[in-house]
């Protein structure tokens, strides 16, 4: 087996583990114990590098506490795949901020912070004339819809719920149901966040799941869905930027 393909396998099977915990129907995650019983713990490693804040959600969106010893591998996961800086990685920059960003929140160590900064320079954000290239560029920033954040990529979220329904609505057209899920993500977590919506996040999560399926990843984004849909929004809705 190649490593590419470790890496997926242990990826899905971390992203398994979560929804177990999320959904109640598994053990609590432990990720220490998942990297130490990994047949191939650098593949390990990187699936908890790949999951990044998502394989936080049993603490973020379910009360979960988080032991000491899995915090320290989430930081050994950055040791071993370190943080990159360069300008055309911005998008894997923002997703390890928000690891960073979630982890400190949930331990009070801001030790990570320092190595995986967010990016200066977030115009490509700013627009969705280009709605089509936007919201792809969304839905592989969607580890960021989750409790806890909020930044520049959420205001973008904010002032392009129009963008982002349309996104989800050619995704499912062509039958890209992982990124439909991730856009739906965001619309779910608008509609927490108060936002009024052009399309109804809960209707569109079931067109996904009945006609697409779900691997483990994409059933995960489904889950953290869910969660945001039983929730009470938080705010008086706005209305949606278009």
């Amino acid at each position: 087996m190649s490593y590419r393909s470790a890496f997926a396998a242990a990826t899905d099977a971390l992203a398994g583990s979560v929804l177990g915990a999320l959904t109640g129907t598994g053990d609590a995650v432990q990720l220490a114990r998942y990297v130490d019983d990994a047949p191939d713990t650098l593949a390990a490693l990187a699936a908890v590098r790949v999951l990044g804040a998502d394989a936080l959600s049993p603490q973020l969106l379910a009360g979960h506490p988080l032991p000491a010893q899995d915090a320290a591998i989430v930081a050994k996961a950055f040791e071993s795949f370190p943080a990159s800086d360069a300008i055309e990685e911005r998008t894997a920059a923002r997703r390890d901020w928000a690891t960073a960003h979630l982890l400190a929140r949930l331990t009070g160590d801001d030790t990570l912070r320092a190595v995986a900064p967010p990016p200066a320079d977030d115009a490509e954000l700013a627009g969705t004339a280009h709605w089509q290239t936007w919201s792809v560029r969304m839905a592989q920033l969607s580890p960021l819809a989750t409790l806890g954040l909020d930044g520049p990529v959420h205001d973008a979220a904010r002032g392009g719920a129009l963008a982002l329904s349309r996104g989800v609505s050619r995704s499912i057209l062509r039958r890209d149901f992982p990124t439909a899920v991730r856009l739906i993500r965001w619309l779910a977590w608008l509609r927490y966040d108060g936002t009024e919506l052009p399309l109804d996040p809960a209707l569109a999560a079931e067109h996904a799941w009945l006609v697409g399926g779900a691997g483990p990843r994409t059933a995960l984004d489904l889950e953290i869905v869910r969660h945001f849909l039983e929730r009470r929004p938080r705010t008086v809705p706005k209305a949606a930027h278009t």
